[in-house]
């Protein structure tokens, strides 16, 4: 198998138990969150039904720069617009990966805001920030939810609540 597609096997794997985890937030918790300093679900969640857009931002761009791109999530208050744009999102970060070739990921992408490099790598390594920052997201809400006493999905395997 190639980069791309041992890549793109990935992302669709990852993309069945996101999905599995994004449908279960009730949409009254979407305000909660278990600490001040942690994002409330419905930031954690709007954020992980957006990361596949980075794919499609690592591979059609050379940089971000938050300077000049300030972060704005879509205003999402319910599951069904939170699964919708996960699919926008991963639909589309799939189909720039199935487009691209080898050659593109070996390219070099910046993360920066302003002046400061936050990250200077290949744009196959941004694909895999990507997919790395969803699993991590995606077990930050599953902390979320366990704490709301909600049966979490498993994401390997079984869950204790499916054993």
């Amino acid at each position: 198998m190639s980069i791309i597609e041992l890549l793109l096997k990935e992302i669709e794997q990852e993309a069945q138990i996101t999905r599995k985890f994004l449908s279960i937030i009730p949409n009254d918790k979407f305000d909660w969150q278990p600490h001040p300093k942690s994002m409330t679900i419905k930031r954690l969640a709007t954020h992980i039904a957006e990361l596949p857009s980075w794919i499609t931002m690592g591979l059609t761009t050379d940089e971000l720069d938050f300077a000049n791109n300030p972060y704005q999530p879509e205003d999402i208050n319910n599951t069904t617009g939170l699964l919708a744009l996960f699919e926008r999102s991963f639909v589309d970060g799939k189909a720039h990966l199935e487009a691209t070739n080898e050659t593109v990921l070996q390219q070099p992408w910046v993360l920066r805001s302003g002046d400061h490099v936050i990250l200077s790598q290949t744009k196959y390594d941004t694909v895999r920030v990507s997919i790395s920052q969803t699993i991590h997201h995606r077990a930050q809400l599953g902390v979320f939810l366990r704490l709301l006493d909600i049966p979490i999905p498993g994401s390997y395997g079984p869950s204790a609540d499916e054993m």
